[in-house]
C-alpha cells in the first residue's frame, strides 16, 4: 500500500507541475527540451555505484528543484521558474513510474523497492 501511495504522490506532483507550468504560460518547447536533463546525473555511475547514487539523488530530490522554483518566484525570473517546475515535474514523473532515490549498492536498488 505504501508503494502505491508514493506512486500516486509522484503523479500528483507531476500533474501540479504541469498545471503551474501552463498557468504561468511558460514555453512548452523548453519543457520538452529540458524534461529529461536531470537524468544526465546517471553518468555518476561511470565512476562507481556510490558516487552515482550520490549524484543521482542530489539531482532527484525535491529540495533543489523546489528551491529553484522559489528563486524564480522571488526574482520574478520566468526562465528560472520554468527550469524549477520542469525539474520538479521530472522527479514526479520518475516517482510515478517507480524510479526512486538510489542506494549505493546498485542502480536498480531504490527506496521505492524497499517500501
Amino acid at each position: 500500500m505504501n508503494k502505491i501511495i508514493l506512486h500516486i504522490e509522484g503523479l500528483v506532483i507531476l500533474s501540479l507541475s504541469l498545471y503551474f507550468y501552463s498557468y504561468n504560460q511558460l514555453s512548452w518547447v523548453l519543457f520538452v527540451l529540458l524534461l529529461l536533463v536531470p537524468d544526465i546525473s546517471m553518468l555518476g555511475y561511470v565512476i562507481n555505484n556510490k558516487m552515482g547514487a550520490v549524484i543521482y539523488n542530489i539531482c532527484h530530490t525535491y529540495i533543489l528543484s523546489i528551491g529553484v522554483v522559489i528563486c524564480g518566484l522571488v526574482l520574478s525570473n520566468q526562465t528560472v521558474l520554468a527550469i524549477g517546475i520542469i525539474w520538479t515535474a521530472h522527479i514526479g514523473m520518475d516517482r510515478a513510474v517507480g524510479l526512486g532515490l538510489k542506494y549505493p549498492t546498485d542502480f536498480k536498488d531504490t527506496h521505492l523497492n524497499r517500501v
